[in-house]
């Protein structure tokens, strides 16, 4: 797929399990831009807080601690890495524990006001560096980057959510591994809808629903819109 030279942003937005990471990285190797998982950021700042016994209720401290976060991401999609104070947390951040409560920071104002400043940074940087970026995760369509070129939400149904997270977590999609992730998907999308809407796209936002697709497929669903969108725009 031919892309122009013009600088593109690709935001992605969507609810939990739905293939935004997996997908959006897949989209920025194909169309060679940079990847922003902007969800990460808020893993990193909720591993941080853990790392330094910061109450995650105490709202004021949490948002300090955003504002003090020694972040670094790298953006590259092929080899994209978060690292706080220097310590690579790529795998950390992806434990139970921090999935469990990374909506407690994330549904703070002050932090999601921090980091959205920061992720509009990233973006900027990664159109001088690579052109481009695809940029995913909670509000990127709505608040980060409300006039990117192109903006997507990734959805699919709760059942496909499940099946696809549980199979990620637990290594299947049988009746206690779907139990077992419910929790996970279903709560935190809860709390994060009371800051942030992604279970239906905004005015201008194109809806592509994954529920019936495998992964190879909603990639190219999602380069489909990216390529009729940026025709659309050049008429």
């Amino acid at each position: 797929m031919t892309v122009p030279s013009k600088p593109l942003v690709i935001a992605i937005d969507g609810p939990s399990g739905s293939g935004k990471s997996s997908v959006s990285r897949a989209v920025a190797q194909r169309l060679d831009l940079a990847y922003l998982d902007t969800g990460a950021m808020y893993r990193a700042l909720t591993w941080w807080c853990v790392q330094k016994g910061i109450d995650l209720e105490d709202q004021p401290c949490v948002t300090q601690a955003a504002k003090d976060l020694p972040l670094v991401m790298d953006t590259d999609p092929g080899f994209p890495s978060v690292q706080v104070g220097g310590v690579p947390i790529d795998e950390a951040i992806r434990s139970s524990v921090i999935s469990e409560s990374v909506s407690k920071v994330a549904i703070n104002l002050g932090v999601r006001d921090e980091l959205c400043r920061r992720q509009r940074a990233l973006i900027a940087d990664s159109i001088q560096a690579a052109g481009g970026v695809v940029a995913e995760g909670r509000d990127v369509t709505t608040v980060v980057a409300p006039d990117a070129p192109v903006r997507i939400l990734l959805s699919a149904s709760q059942e496909a959510r499940l099946g696809r997270r549980a199979k990620e977590l637990h290594g299947g999609d049988g009746h206690a591994a779907v139990k077992a992730t419910h929790d996970q998907i279903v709560r935190r999308d809860k709390d994060d809808s009371t800051v942030s809407q992604f279970m239906h796209p905004a005015p201008g936002v194109t809806l592509v629903d994954t529920s019936d697709l495998d992964f190879q497929q909603s990639v190219q669903a999602v380069l489909d819109v990216v390529r009729t969108q940026r025709v659309h725009q050049q008429q």
